[in-house]
């Protein structure tokens, strides 16, 4: 570790990267699917954070999970409520610091917030693609990455690439196809599959929006939709995102704030309430019709291939790698994220495995984790894996 990787927080003030404005990268290109599908070309929404060095060498893509999008740090308007989703990892001085590094994130291709995904018109139609979008994989999306980085932005590698859950299958898909492109990656509570239990979550909760009449088969007008079932999908989900401890630690069986119940079945308790609040959310920022493909690239997402072998897949890497799993993620168990790092092992590549004891589930990426984040270059796991590059 050289000098760059000494410094304290002492020298860095910590900071916010404030007003961000996202950007669109359209390629006129045809793209093919991995199934054999294409698009005439499409458009990637990004956002970017700190400054480009003079060598184009510090740049560190953020793939972002299923619900997320590409405004992870900074806000878009100085009354904005929320900023964005990362927004304690990525700025001045912190654990991914903007002073150094040249921060990238976009919404995936298939999105709904800004990319070209099922809610796009169709040019040959002058309609949505709705279902008539192709059906999509993760190395898909990271391909669609790849031309914004490479063609769009001019940048001739990456440092890192940092994605947790479906950002973290992203992060391991850009070691595998670019390998020589990729310097670090950092996944986080991630998968090489999908068990069984996690694809059943995800039908559940396609279930619950294709039995919604107002899905019309993926047909819904802007603006309307299978509301119902996208929040019920949305609840359900958020169970498996979050621990039995942490939920009982933060709900219990602590009575809602209902004054006067229409039904016996309106909400009663809190944790009732949590989840519908989530699923109200959901629904205001959220396509059906992109929630129904994302997970279905989840599902899909296979890094053991036929013969079951993870070696056969992962001996392409040449980035250095960290994996991390937290103790009470259920939806994908720290057996899965180790299992990355013991075939990294198995094949001579230079990884490593860290574990975080959290009762805060699979969303421990997420949130404030002490452990993860704290702005410590010797505490924070994120901060030493970036921390060998100078300014």
């Amino acid at each position: 570790m050289n000098d760059a990787a000494s410094a304290t927080t002492d020298d860095r003030k910590i900071g916010e990267v404030g007003l961000t404005t996202s950007r669109d990268f359209t390629s006129s290109a045809a793209f093919t699917f991995e199934n054999g599908q294409k698009l005439p070309g499409f458009r990637l929404r990004y956002e970017t954070y700190g400054r480009l060095n003079a060598q184009k060498t510090n740049t560190i893509l953020i793939c972002h999970p299923l619900s997320g999008d590409h405004h992870c740090a900074g806000i878009h308007q100085l009354h904005d409520p929320k900023p964005g989703w990362w927004n304690h990892v990525i700025g001045p001085g912190k654990p991914i610091d903007t002073t150094r590094f040249y921060v990238v994130s976009s919404n995936c291709l298939g999105g709904c917030q800004g990319s070209t995904g099922p809610s796009s018109i169709n040019s040959c139609t002058g309609k949505p693609y709705n279902l008539d979008f192709p059906l999509l994989t993760i190395g898909d999306m990271v391909r669609a990455q790849h031309r914004l980085m490479a063609e769009h932005l001019g940048l001739p590698q990456l440092y890192a690439v940092v994605g947790g859950s479906m950002g973290g299958m992203q992060a391991l898909q850009w070691g595998i196809t670019y390998p020589s492109y990729v310097r670090r990656l950092i996944a986080l509570a991630t998968t090489g599959r999908s068990s069984a239990q996690a694809i059943a979550f995800n039908e559940v909760g396609r279930c619950a929006i294709m039995q919604d009449v107002d899905w019309q088969n993926g047909n819904y007008p802007k603006g309307h939709g299978p509301h119902v079932g996208l929040a019920v999908a949305r609840m359900m989900a958020h169970i498996t995102y979050l621990s039995d401890k942490g939920m009982e630690h933060k709900f219990g069986r602590e009575r809602a704030d209902s004054l006067s119940p229409s039904t016996p079945f309106d909400v009663e308790f809190e944790v009732e309430s949590y989840l519908r609040h989530q699923g109200r959310r959901f629904v205001n920022r959220f396509d059906a019709n992109t929630y129904l493909y994302f997970t279905k690239a989840l599902d899909r997402f296979d890094l053991y291939g036929e013969n079951g072998r993870l070696e056969d897949t992962l001996q392409t890497i040449t980035a250095k790698t960290l994996v991390i799993g937290f103790t009470s993620d259920r939806l994908y168990p720290t057996e899965q994220n180790q299992e990355l790092v013991h075939a990294l092992l198995r094949c001579s590549k230079d990884a490593s495995y860290a574990q975080i004891n959290t009762d805060l589930g699979h969303d421990s990426f997420l949130v404030h984790s002490p452990e993860l984040y704290i702005i410590e270059p010797n505490f924070s796991l994120l901060r030493i894996m970036t921390s060998e590059i100078r300014p």
